[in-house]
C-alpha cells in the first residue's frame, strides 16, 4: 500500500530531542521563516485526551501521566487527519502549491514501530532535525516550565520517567535515521538564537533536497 502523501511534494520533517530541548520554541520560528505547518504529536493527543467523546481519552491520560508511549495507532491516525485538514486548507505561500505542503512533526516518532509505519504509510520523512543537549539543562528548563505550563507531566517524577522513555525508545529511532545520513542534530544548549541558526539552516538544506529520500 502507498503512504497516502507523495513525499515528493509534501515535505516531512522529524523534530525529536528530549523533553525540554527546546523543540516546540524552535518549530514556533521555523514555521514563520519557512512557512511550515508545525503539528505537535503532544498537543494532538493533549487535545484527543479532552476532546468529549473520544475513545482514547482514558488511555492517552494514564500513558502521559506515567511517561510512556501512546499506541502508535492513535498517534499515527491523529497527525494523519491533521495532515490531511492543512492540505485541504489552501496555505499560502510557495510550499504549499500545486498539491505541495511542508510539514514539521515534533516530538514523533518516538519508537521505531512509529518510525516506519508512519514512513511506510502516511509519508516518507525527509530528515530528523534532532535537538541534542544534557538532562541537566533539560531538567532545569522543564522545571522553570512546569511553573506556568499547567501540564501534568512537567514535575520532576513524571520528568524523570520521560527521560528514561526517550533514552530506551527515541534514541534508537535516532540512530536508525542516522544510518541513512537523515539526521541534522543541532546542539540545542545555547541561546534560543544560536540554536535556531543551526536548526534554519538544517531546515534549509531540507527544503533544497539535500538529505536523499531513502525507503529502508
Amino acid at each position: 500500500m502507498s503512504p497516502t502523501f507523495d513525499s515528493s511534494k509534501v515535505t516531512v520533517i522529524y523534530v525529536l530531542g528530549g523533553p525540554g530541548a527546546g523543540k516546540g520554541t524552535q518549530c514556533a520560528k521555523l514555521v514563520k521563516e519557512y512557512g511550515f505547518c508545525h503539528l505537535s504529536a503532544g498537543d494532538l493527543l493533549r487535545a484527543e485526551q479532552n476532546r468529549e467523546g473520544s475513545d482514547y481519552g482514558t488511555l492517552i491520560q494514564t500513558c502521559i501521566k506515567e511517561g510512556t508511549i501512546v499506541p502508535m495507532e492513535v498517534t499515527i491516525k491523529l497527525l494523519e487527519n491533521a495532515m490531511q485538514a492543512a492540505m485541504a486548507e489552501n496555505r499560502p505561500g510557495e510550499g504549499w502549491k500545486d498539491g505541495r505542503g511542508r510539514f514539521l512533526i515534533d516530538g514523533f516518532p518516538r519508537k521505531m514501530d512509529q518510525a516506519i509505519r508512519f514512513d511506510e504509510t502516511v509519508c516518507l520523512s525527509s530528515v530528523v532535525l534532532f535537538f541534542s543537549t544534557s538532562e541537566e539543562v533539560m531538567e532545569k528548563r522543564l522545571l522553570v516550565r512546569s511553573k506556568t505550563s499547567g501540564r501534568e507531566d512537567d514535575n520532576l517524577e513524571s520528568i524523570k520517567k520521560r527521560f528514561r522513555t526517550y533514552k530506551n525508545d527515541t534514541m534508537p529511532v535516532i540512530e536508525y535515521y542516522a544510518s541513512q545520513s537523515k539526521v541534522a542534530e543541532v546542539e540545542a544548549t545555547g541561546t534560543i538564537e544560536e540554536v535556531y541558526a543551526l536548526g534554519s539552516q538544517a531546515a534549509r538544506d531540507a527544503l533544497s533536497g539535500k538529505y536523499t529520500r531513502i525507503i529502508a
